[in-house]
């Protein structure tokens, strides 16, 4: 059975080609994993499945009625609600029988014998579709949910407003999962969730029986859930049975094949073009050469195998810090009131030290605290001398309505608009990248923008907090060598032990500094 046809699906947006003549089936049971580079569209393709966004050319059909839960990168809450309250609103429709059947027993004193006998087929219909649902286990259900993803211990009478980023993305998706649709779209639902919690929602989509399609760039997450991967390049869509290890080794041998073919076709027409020069004029073979003119006219070229754009990232050192870049003393992490006991530690020149620990203990707390962003509850933190630090933000935290050119060259005016738009390219951004706005732009491709702004700073610190959330895999790979090859000091927050564990000095647990139960 299909839940979704797409057909011949174009779409461009700013003067950019982003699909074209695109199609696609999800069928019953199909775990989908949808990926390519920063910026190929990935996003977008899942906004126009579900309409938020028209194609402009091509139809989207969902055949039947199917429930669709779709978690995007643009979620957000309301503010006023509790964590419950927002998990509670995934069984609207449950609560919506609910009170129809509490009203009809309400009616109930003043019916008719034949008004009462349907009012008690109807109660007796929802009662048993209530039942049937698990209504009068919600709770439990909920807690199972919130525990398994880390809302648990930050505790679910808490008001969303006043949770983190990465708290708030795993109060929707916990919400999404208690909806139970048929179809889950899921864009990078990773990204905040720490490694316990990653393993929960491995689980639950190993063993979910319907179907999902998932945009990640966590390799091991992907080759752990999906039996099925679409590939986005270059405005096409490629279907490849398997994991993401598999798409691997089949688009490695399709490239090749490819190229290959490129090339024979190429030898063919340099041929065809010279024996046609040779022989047109010459009236014995004038017949030959037109001959092969047409074989030529109607030969169906193959596009060159364009080279895929690869981001080069490389930090400028400064000068040479003093011993001691970080000093703590009985320091406490905290706001209104303290995350964690009073902890002493140091951070040295040319260490470098990954911090991890499930989300909201304080791992983002610490870096502002440590940068003199934020006060300490108690303790002090002393800074070593001729510091040059570079803090690459989680998110941004305003709407950034610059284009990706005056962001950066607003900062450095000093550089020449070649000097920006050639420090963007390197750090694997298009031309329509550079003169997008910010706001526009992918998350991996925001974060290219703000990790070029940090290259072209000297720096002997790097101070950075989730720098791989929504980087595509090369973008990764190419960060974790310039993280390996940079001579400074790195304090870095991770949820990736896979993009960290060969190379730091050391891993702080946040969770053993922590004064909640967790």
């Amino acid at each position: 059975m299909s839940y979704l046809n797409v057909t011949n699906v174009s779409h461009s947006f700013g003067g950019r080609q982003i699909l074209e003549n695109v199609s696609f089936k999800l069928l019953r049971g199909e775990h989908v994993g949808l990926v390519g580079a920063n910026g190929e569209g990935k996003s977008t393709f899942l906004n126009i499945v579900t309409g938020h966004v028209l194609p402009d050319e091509g139809k989207v059909e969902w055949p039947g009625k199917v429930t669709v839960g779709y978690l995007d990168q643009q979620s957000t809450l309301e503010k006023g609600m509790s964590i419950r309250e927002v998990l509670r609103t995934a069984f609207d429709g449950m609560y919506a029988m609910e009170q129809q059947m509490l009203e009809l027993y309400d009616k109930m004193g003043d019916a008719s014998p034949e008004e009462l006998d349907k009012m008690m087929n109807t109660v007796g219909e929802i009662q048993s579709e209530l039942e049937h649902s698990g209504f009068y286990s919600l709770d439990s259900k909920i807690e199972e949910f919130a525990n398994g993803l880390g809302l648990g211990s930050i505790g679910l009478d808490k008001d969303v407003s006043e949770l983190s980023g990465g708290q708030r993305s795993k109060v929707l998706l916990t919400k999404l999962l208690l909806q139970n649709s048929q179809i889950l779209l899921l864009d990078e639902p990773t990204n905040y969730l720490d490694v316990e919690h990653i393993e929960w929602l491995t689980k639950f989509l190993q063993n979910y029986e319907h179907a999902f399609i998932l945009i990640s760039h966590d390799i091991p997450f992907l080759n752990k859930v999906v039996n099925v991967i679409y590939h986005l390049e270059n405005c096409e869509l490629t279907r490849y049975s398997g994991d993401y290890d598999k798409f691997q080794e089949m688009y490695a041998i399709y490239q090749s094949q490819k190229a290959a073919a490129y090339e024979r076709q190429q030898q063919e027409v340099a041929k065809l073009e010279d024996f046609i020069a040779r022989n047109k004029a010459r009236v014995a073979t004038t017949n030959m050469a037109k001959s092969r003119q047409r074989k030529l006219d109607k030969m169906e070229m193959i596009e060159k195998p364009r080279e895929k754009l690869k981001p080069t990232f490389k930090f400028t050192e400064a000068r040479t810090p003093s011993r001691f870049i970080v000093e703590a003393k009985d320091l406490v992490l905290g706001y209104d009131s303290p995350l964690t006991r009073p902890v002493t530690f140091n951070l040295e020149r040319g260490q470098k030290i990954a911090i991890r620990g499930v989300n909201g203990l304080g791992k983002t707390t610490l870096l502002k605290t440590i940068l003199g962003i934020i006060p300490p509850v108690s303790g002090k933190v002393e800074l070593g001398e001729f510091l040059e630090p570079g803090y690459f933000e989680q998110e941004e935290r305003e709407k950034n309505e610059n284009t990706a050119l005056d962001d950066v060259w607003n900062e450095y005016p000093g550089l020449t608009n070649y000097e920006v738009r050639a420090a963007l390219a390197g750090c694997g951004l298009t031309n329509e990248h550079i003169t997008s706005k910010v706001f526009v732009l992918s998350g991996g491709e925001a974060a290219k923008v703000r990790l070029c702004k940090l290259m072209l700073k000297d720096v002997n610190w790097l101070v950075l907090d989730e720098p791989t959330n929504h980087l595509d895999v090369d973008a990764k790979d190419e960060l974790k060598r310039a993280l390996k090859e940079f001579k400074g000091s790195v304090l870095l927050v991770s949820h990736e032990p896979e993009f960290y564990e060969d190379w730091v000095d050391k891993v702080w647990n946040i969770e053993d500094w922590t004064t909640k139960i967790i």
